[in-house]
């Protein structure tokens, strides 16, 4: 995902675009750019390849008098990361700027007719195509926004894009399709940006575009139609996260700050839904169900990608155990391009952390347009899964800045344990039960607050592991998508092959890999399913393989087996995941912090 960020006002935009386009870091790029506007007219472009420092040193010195202009921060797509390659890009007469996010797929068709009406192009880009196209249109009396709505018209492909022109310097014009877009609006200024955190030291109040909708925004004023002309009224957010939450705080890496903020996020999660005296949850997205629908679901799909892929695996076994409903897990980028059975006794879960996942949202679309009814579980609040899907409900994590996901994923897990608890008493799960479970929910931000006390034997730990190339994850059960997550997180941040498998799958083929030199995590709670983990375990001692365990306080046995275990409270079998994830991520972080990677901005990542 690439970043960007606009300013129309009476400050200063040079200070203002570079601190937004530092915030936006964390959406991965390789180039980063910038236009501005000046009093006298002149419309000045700088670009660099590489960090946003090396764009910052080149400005340096540069008098630039501007309260008018936008940044970007690339992620190559067309075109390898260079200068030229870099956005924003500029028309040939040097008048119109355009930055964009996304994919136009029909590019090189509209490149050779461009060409041939006399347009030339120094980029690679798919991107600078569509500066051209607006030129095309942006001839005699037409506004700048009239010709942005026709050149789109002729747009194949995915956009978030923002165009300025110095024939118009008193506007900005942003619209969006499948690529996110949000107009912060500030008193006697406003911003544009590709996310909120870019923004939010500016104002709290927002306002989010969906597909194929056209802003023009002034100083003081914004205005939105779509792309039929048609004027489209949109309802100003209040953001809840404060700046202090989307910054460090201190720690050295978002990822670290994140990780420990896991217990309050968890605590956010359940805030409000729990009702501990009939042993239920507290849904109000459930509303647009009767009780005889919810009784009569006969099935449910769960859409997500990647860690919340993960949630949604614990999630299936989860709902099936309280809830008694057959649960089908589905990568997004895989359900749209096969035919799914879908009917009105079907329910579908979405699960994406900024509710902006393009993938997921694709999916959602495809099963709401099959006849299924859509349930988000988002963080953001007004993202286009949230505003989207036909009821769900939000996690309150906060901003999560890191790429590699933490806070969600325990957050997205605690709102599955929600909907199974308030599903199965709606089915089959007793008052006795639901109590059980509540219980316990309520005790696990001390449980991972114990855990994050003691950090000293992770540390040491990794210390023994970095210089390791490869590793395995094995689990069982509720903890197998535990297994998934913690490779995840150690080959996504330190670059360390890791796979994750289920421990018994581990003869059918992983076992051939096992030496002295191969490190493997099992994680091993006293579950239901603890001796066949220990069984496992001992057949990777016997072929040399180093051993790590992640198993409960007071577990004396185990360590018989292995040559390291980190402990973690006791809690009911099906809460361990919410447990046994937080000494893998952190030591995850530990382990690429001694390989020196950018913990926060992972290579290729975004």
């Amino acid at each position: 995902m690439c970043g960007i960020i606009g300013y129309i006002g009476d400050k200063q935009a040079k200070p203002l675009i570079m601190d937004g386009l530092k915030r936006l870091e964390y959406r991965g790029y390789d180039s980063s750019g910038i236009a501005l506007i000046t009093e006298a007219g002149e419309l000045i472009l700088e670009k660099k390849m590489g960090k946003i420092e090396m764009l910052e040193n080149h400005l340096k010195g540069m008098e630039i008098n501007s309260t008018f202009g936008v940044g970007h921060t690339r992620w190559a797509t067309h075109g390898k990361p260079t200068d030229i390659n870099a956005h924003p890009h500029m028309d040939c007469k040097h008048e119109i700027v355009v930055a964009h996010n996304g994919i136009i797929e029909n590019f090189k068709v509209l490149k050779d007719i461009l060409i041939k009406k006399g347009h030339k192009f120094i980029s690679d880009t798919d991107t600078e195509v569509l500066v051209h196209l607006i030129e095309e249109f942006y001839k005699d009396k037409i506004e700048i926004e009239v010709a942005v709505r026709y050149a789109l018209q002729e747009i194949e492909g995915t956009f978030g894009i923002v165009v300025i022109s110095k024939r118009e310097p008193d506007k900005i014009i942003c619209a969006r399709n499948s690529s996110p877009i949000v107009i912060g609006v500030g008193e006697g200024e406003n911003f544009i940006a590709s996310d909120t955190p870019a923004i939010l030291g500016h104002t709290k109040r927002m306002v989010y575009l969906d597909d194929d909708e056209i802003a023009i925004i002034k100083k003081d004023s914004f205005r939105i139609i779509n792309m039929k002309n048609v004027p489209i009224t949109k309802e100003v957010q209040e953001i809840e996260w404060s700046i202090e939450q989307a910054e460090k705080g201190g720690y050295p890496h978002f990822m670290l700050k994140e990780i420990f903020e896991q217990p309050d996020a968890i605590h956010n999660t359940m805030l409000g839904h729990l009702m501990e005296d009939i042993g239920d949850t507290r849904l109000g997205g459930f509303r647009i169900f009767s009780d005889d629908e919810l009784r009569d679901l006969e099935r449910i799909i769960i859409i997500a990608c990647g860690t919340s892929w993960h949630a949604a695996l614990i999630g299936k076994y989860l709902i099936e155990q309280f809830a008694r409903i057959p649960v089908d897990v589905d990568y997004a980028s895989e359900f749209r391009y096969r035919n799914p059975v879908i009917n009105k006794r079907t329910l579908i879960f979405v699960i994406s952390q900024s509710g902006e996942t393009l993938d997921t949202l694709a999916a959602m679309r495809e099963a709401q347009n099959r006849g299924g009814k859509a349930f988000g579980i988002v963080n953001v609040v007004g993202s286009t899964i949230a505003r989207e899907s036909d009821c769900g409900v939000y996690t309150h994590a906060g901003p999560e800045i890191g790429v590699a996901s933490t806070k969600a994923f325990t957050s997205q897990l605690t709102a599955l344990i929600l909907i199974a608890i308030f599903l199965g008493r709606k089915r089959n799960l007793s008052l006795s039960q639901g109590k059980r479970y509540i219980n316990e929910l309520k005790l696990i931000p001390d449980k991972i607050n114990k855990i994050l006390e003691n950090t000293d034997s992770i540390k040491q730990l990794a210390k023994k592991f970095f210089e390791h190339n490869n590793s395995l994850y094995l689990g069982r059960g509720y903890n197998f998508p535990i297994a998934l997550e913690g490779a995840l997180k150690l080959k996504e941040i330190s670059y360390i092959h890791a796979e994750g498998y289920p421990a018994a799958e581990m003869k059918h083929g992983p076992i051939a890999l096992i030496d002295k030199n191969m490190p493997v995590v099992f994680i091993a709670p006293k579950d239901s399913a603890y001796e066949k983990i220990v069984g496992n375990i001992n057949e990777v001692m016997a072929r040399d393989g180093i051993v790590m365990a992640v198993s409960n306080e007071g577990d004396e046995e185990i360590a018989k087996h292995c040559d390291e275990v980190l402990f973690i409270p006791e809690t009911i079998e099906e809460f361990t995941p919410l447990l046994t994830v937080i000494p893998l991520q952190l030591l995850a972080y530990y382990i690429a912090v001694l390989r020196d990677c950018d913990v926060d901005k992972p290579r290729n990542l975004a």
